[in-house]
């Protein structure tokens, strides 16, 4: 990974958590409907851990990024 990708997704990372911050302070806003933004954010970011996880545990997806020509 070179130096131009580590700042693009560091720029990505960044924005991305300002607009949850934003989303979640416009839940708050609202607040009894807000609750159901609350449900389907956090449904959201149990998948999202949830393939993460299994990514970073499969060896075979290391393997073939490593090892096979494109």
């Amino acid at each position: 990974m070179d130096i131009y990708e580590k700042v693009g997704y560091s720029c990505l990372g960044v924005v991305a958590v300002i607009y949850l911050g934003a989303m979640m302070a416009g839940m708050i806003a609202a607040f009894p409907f807000g609750l159901i933004g609350f449900v389907v954010l956090l449904g959201v970011g149990v998948l999202f851990v949830k393939v993460l996880k299994e990514r970073l545990r499969n060896k075979d997806d290391d393997y073939y990024s490593k090892n096979v020509d494109r």
